[in-house]
């Protein structure tokens, strides 16, 4: 892959907060929930694209779930021997990984036709993820909106200048649930959490808090359960995946912006397509295809290799695979870390429609 460098125009330091400096520049720099680059796509086959289906879904979250149970089943019958250690990691990244991707489809409203199977699939992916259906919901729709913005996106993952300590960490799960958990206690007690209240509607808070007092309820439970039998066991199967089997879903997570262009409205600037493994793309249910999803957010995950089939030659080449991307992105992060204001560009192939420079805010093309 031809690559060109970035330089980020701005001179002012980045404040990540939604309540900083950096909220209140998006707002008059117009990139806040503004007009984005789309690539042109005939309206049938977009709607197509588009159709909600049952089956997938159904086959996919059968075999999730039925993996699930078989994994820890396994698991449960061969404690504590060391031998149930591979079914555990496999079903902690069910757990901890898959999990993470079914909140994050289901949160669309594409994975299924029928709502109430979205929504139930929804509220389970969320819990093993510790994250609060109806504060995610809000906090996902605003990354849509302002993907990588600067002051407004809630969901940036590596900030400039990056800290990998701080990455490092999650790829067991530590900070991302030790901050799943303090929310959930604090939702439980009647308040929202960090910036929830900035996009989070007030009418909706109060199903926010019950969800959080369920929760807290059960892991309550659980952690009983261990006391009374004098064993782990009941936390290995509630709680303790989503730290054990979180490396998947940050490995993919890391992948989706790091390196690339913030405060710009053009996703094949900010956000990265690489090629996957099946099994990979199991668990990360095709979100592989990223630019290709923020474009087409309401294209289902199942159409999302048709999507881009059908519009790759108006997007930079994807990386060939996971080896291949993180390379890029560590090319980025070792400049960013010694303080260049550096990122990513990639070159369009021939035919493409060029980047539109009007949309980009205070990052220069050069």
């Amino acid at each position: 892959m031809t690559l060109t460098a970035g330089t980020d125009a701005s001179e002012e330091k980045r404040d990540y907060t939604l309540t900083g400096e950096s909220a209140r520049q998006a707002v008059e720099r117009g990139l806040v929930s503004a007009q984005w680059y789309h690539t042109d796509v005939d309206r049938k086959a977009l709607r197509e694209l588009m159709e909600r289906k049952d089956g997938p879904a159904i086959r996919d979250t059968l075999l999730w779930l039925g993996l699930m149970m078989l994994f820890a089943g396994i698991g449960i019958w061969l404690w504590p021997s060391w031998w149930s250690a591979p079914f555990w990691l496999a079903y902690g990244v069910l757990y901890g990984s898959a999990g993470d991707s079914r909140w994050h489809e289901c949160g669309h409203g594409t994975a299924f036709k029928t709502k109430w199977m979205n929504r139930w699939t929804y509220q389970i992916a969320c819990f093993c993820m510790i994250r609060n259906p109806i504060g995610w919901r809000w906090s996902h729709s605003r990354h849509h909106s302002d993907t990588i913005i600067v002051g407004r996106d809630p969901e940036i993952n590596i900030m400039q200048p990056p800290d990998l300590v701080v990455a490092a960490l999650n790829m067991v799960g530590v900070l991302d649930a030790w901050t799943g958990i303090k929310t959930m206690f604090i939702n439980a007690a009647g308040r929202t959490a960090g910036d929830q209240s900035l996009y989070v509607p007030e009418p909706e808070q109060k199903t926010m808090f019950t969800i959080a007092r369920w929760w807290v309820a059960i892991y309550a439970a659980t952690i009983a359960l261990a006391v009374t039998i004098g064993s782990i066991l009941p936390l290995m199967v509630i709680g303790l995946p989503r730290l054990y089997g979180a490396w998947h879903h940050v490995l993919t997570g890391i992948l989706q912006h790091a390196g690339l262009a913030e405060n710009v409205l053009d996703h094949r600037l900010n956000t990265r397509t690489f090629y996957a493994n099946p099994i990979s793309r199991f668990i990360y249910w095709n979100m592989n295809y990223h630019v290709e999803h923020h474009m087409f957010p309401m294209v289902p995950y199942h159409a999302l290799p048709k999507l881009h089939a059908l519009i790759k030659h108006d997007l930079p080449e994807p990386n060939t695979g996971f080896v291949d991307a993180f390379g890029d992105v560590w090319q980025v992060l070792k400049r960013q870390m010694a303080g260049e204001d550096y990122w990513q560009k990639r070159e369009l192939p021939n035919g493409a429609k060029p980047y539109r420079d009007e949309f980009h805010g205070d990052v220069a093309l050069a």
